[in-house]
């Protein structure tokens, strides 16, 4: 599978000057409609082979990655990872903290419903988790794909080619499918101000999108309708540098002081502070993302269209 039409890059230069990111993003074959926020390849390059960049992922959906170089040291909350080359995340509703140096990383993003197809564990059980993949049961079974994607003499297509046959031996359905697409397009379209509204569009209980969301989403559905509203401000942000805050807010937000609480509660600090911050590898990377794949951030990604 070559680099023509089913792989999609983006190149940026980060500050300071001698680190430089490239991301490209494959477009994953048709049986996994729905499943992925992204398949990516990552090279951070850096003139001093010593030097690590530090930055802060948002909330995301779950992901594994896997680094051939340096390795991350990452933490979320009280869970930490150092050395390992393996990453398995559930999905958040805090930051990322990680350092990192000169590496080739692959990524896979979960949306709800490839969670559904992939995991066995609840969603909300590995919530706020940051783990070694290969030593936690809810991400070892895909601690094989390692030989491969960390294997600095294997070419990108070859690591692909990996990744896409050990995704497809992991896939099984679910009988949520319909229930996990309905919730999921509802909470990307942010037109519901309530939970009730929520189950309404949703066509189910209160009761009921309570389990679908705690299973397969991570947490409560009101969590969840906050996270995208700060989502949705924080993406507008990072794409548009210098400007304001008060022009990047969700009109969902009554006031700046409520934005503000909301900010430091998702990402443990308050926006001056995370605008006087380098985001030496996620700017660039979610820049380089909204031009190839349409959306800045995992969680503002939509279900795929009904078949």
């Amino acid at each position: 599978m070559g680099d023509g039409g089913n792989t999609q890059a983006a190149r940026g230069d980060l500050p300071p000057q001698g680190q430089r990111l490239t991301a490209a993003f494959r477009e994953p074959p048709a049986q996994f409609a729905g499943c992925f926020t992204s398949l990516y390849h990552l090279t951070l390059e850096l003139d001093d082979s010593e030097t690590r960049v530090t930055d802060w992922l948002q909330p995301e959906w779950g992901n594994i990655r896997f680094f051939c170089g340096t390795t991350p040291d990452a933490e979320i909350a009280s869970h930490r990872v150092s050395g390992t080359r393996f990453v398995g995340t559930g999905p958040s509703t805090l930051p990322c903290r990680f350092s990192l140096g000169p590496v080739r990383m692959w990524g896979v993003g979960f949306l709800p419903l490839g969670w559904a197809r992939f995991f066995d564990a609840g969603a909300s059980s590995c919530a706020n988790l940051i783990c070694d993949g290969a030593a936690h049961p809810a991400f070892s079974h895909f601690a094989g794909l390692t030989d491969t994607l960390c294997d600095p003499e294997a070419t990108l297509d070859e690591q692909f080619d990996a990744l896409v046959v050990g995704l497809t031996r992991a896939m099984r359905p679910s009988r949520d499918e319909p229930r996990i697409a309905r919730v999921h397009a509802a909470l990307v379209s942010g037109e519901h101000a309530s939970v009730h509204d929520l189950a309404d569009a949703c066509a189910m209980s209160i009761r009921t999108l309570e389990r679908v969301c705690m299973r397969y989403f991570g947490f409560s559905p009101k969590l969840l309708m906050r996270r995208q509203r700060f989502m949705r401000s924080l993406a507008a942000f990072m794409l548009h540098r210098g400007r304001p805050w008060t022009e990047a807010m969700d009109a969902h937000y009554h006031d700046q002081a409520q934005f503000t609480r909301e900010f430091h509660e998702f990402m443990t600090m308050n926006p001056t502070e995370y605008a006087a911050r380098e985001h030496p590898i996620l700017t660039s990377f979610m820049e380089a993302r909204a031009r190839a794949w349409g959306s800045a951030a995992q969680t503002l990604d939509p279900p795929a269209p009904p078949r």
